[in-house]
C-alpha cells in the first residue's frame, strides 16, 4: 500500500510540474514572435498558432519543419535572424495557442 501511494504521489508530482515548463517557454515563445516575427508576418503570433491543430504542430516539431512551415506562413521571415535555442519557445507557443489549443486572453 505505502509503494502504491509513494508511485501515485509521484506520478502527480511529474504530472503538475510538466506543464509549467511548457507554459514558460510559450511565454517566452509569444515575446519571441512579437519581438522577431510580428512586422515580418503582418499579424498576431495567435494567428499564427491557428493555422495548425496540436497534434499537427506536434508533428511539424518532430519531422523538424518548423522552420520551414513558419517560412511558409510568414514568406517574408528571414529565418537565418532568429537564433536556434528560440525555435523551441515559439513551437512551445504555436502548440499552446494552435487551432484546438488555449483561447488567448483578450
Amino acid at each position: 500500500m505505502k509503494k502504491l501511494l509513494t508511485v501515485l504521489a509521484l506520478s502527480f508530482f511529474i504530472t503538475a510540474t510538466m506543464p509549467t515548463s511548457a507554459m514558460a517557454g510559450a511565454k517566452k515563445g509569444q515575446k519571441i514572435f512579437k519581438k522577431k516575427f510580428r512586422k515580418k508576418c503582418g499579424f498576431s503570433g495567435v494567428r499564427f498558432a491557428r493555422n495548425h491543430t496540436q497534434a499537427e504542430w506536434e508533428d511539424i516539431w518532430d519531422e523538424g519543419r518548423f522552420k520551414d512551415e513558419a517560412k511558409k506562413i510568414c514568406p517574408r521571415l528571414n529565418i537565418k535572424k532568429i537564433k536556434p535555442k528560440w525555435w523551441k519557445h515559439v513551437y512551445d507557443f504555436s502548440y499552446k495557442y494552435a487551432s484546438d489549443g488555449v483561447v488567448p486572453k483578450c
